[in-house]
């Protein structure tokens, strides 16, 4: 039996989200006249691609199943998709082929001990494991301090467990312990972006998603631009509620568990030198005092 996902909708509102963003003048593309609509025309992104206006119309209309992936490449260059955004369109791509078999409701995976003996040894920076849905599923001893919020927030699950996205969208607190609330908010929505794409038979990510969407408009209006993002890294500013302001940067990489589940390494330390590194050796003695954990703080789930 196909079961396979229609994910039409998301297609659809994807391929036409990143038309509306390229001008004729960035592909060069003569203009003329008064245009309707803002970024190019269906027949533009057809003439870049090589194919016929009919052809992408069905397939902006959602129907890529059975499309090749040469022609997905095609629409994915006319378009000017970044890395993340072409991955996300062959993702949407594959979850609307027939499938051959009834798909798995994907397990989350137990985290390894080596895993965390790995956390635990990193002394003086934050670092956590979170799944493709943002749930922190292991960290060390900073990173729960440097989240201490996040942690005791009532957004987490009945383990313990905090949810980026549950934290920044329902915890009216996280707009104050973010300092650049808004950028942290459009990354996480991106990142639950990818991973629908990536996991559309997920039930407890349909869940999490239908949840926010309920619950956030903030959320929903983000959901609504379809941005994507599959890496991050950068610089994020704290407030931090025991050592005041943090300025760390962070990294994030794939740590890959299993063939079944995405899983992330994020990485936070401060630059040497830096009122931010005297503060984040403050929460350092302070993340060595508060180590025990306690039934109701896991630290490898």
């Amino acid at each position: 039996m196909d079961q396979r996902p229609d994910n039409r909708t998301e297609i659809r509102d994807f391929l036409a989200s990143r038309r509306a963003k390229i001008t004729p003048e960035e592909v060069g593309l003569p203009t003329s006249g008064r245009r309707r609509v803002p970024g190019l025309r269906r027949e533009e992104v057809a003439v870049l691609a090589g194919v016929s206006t009919e052809w992408y119309t069905r397939l902006e209309k959602g129907h890529i199943s059975g499309v090749s992936e040469d022609v997905v490449e095609a629409v994915a260059q006319a378009l000017q998709l970044d890395d993340d955004e072409r991955t996300y369109l062959f993702d949407l791509a594959r979850a609307a082929r027939p499938a051959r078999r009834t798909p798995t409701r994907r397990k989350d995976v137990p985290i390894p001990p080596r895993i965390q003996w790995m956390l635990d040894s990193m002394t003086m920076a934050s670092a956590h494991v979170h799944n493709g849905r943002q749930d922190i599923v292991a960290n060390n001893p900073l990173a729960r301090a440097l989240f201490a919020p996040m942690f005791d927030s009532n957004t987490t699950d009945r383990r313990g467990r905090p949810n980026f996205a549950r934290y920044i969208f329902l915890d009216p607190d996280s707009q104050h312990f973010f300092v650049d609330w808004d950028k942290a908010a459009g990354v996480t929505a991106a990142l639950l972006r990818a991973e629908a794409g990536r996991e559309p038979h997920d039930r407890a990510l349909r869940d999490l998603i239908g949840d926010l969407s309920t619950l956030s408009p903030e959320f929903r209006a983000l959901w609504a631009a379809h941005d994507v993002r599959i890496q991050h890294d950068g610089v994020k500013k704290f407030r931090h509620p025991e050592v005041g302001s943090l300025e760390l940067t962070y990294q994030g990489m794939q740590l890959p568990l299993s063939d079944r589940a995405v899983h992330g390494l994020t990485i936070y330390a401060a630059e040497p030198g830096t009122p931010s590194e005297d503060r984040f050796k403050l929460l350092t003695s302070l993340a060595v005092t508060q180590s025990p954990t306690t039934d109701d703080e896991p630290r490898r789930i």
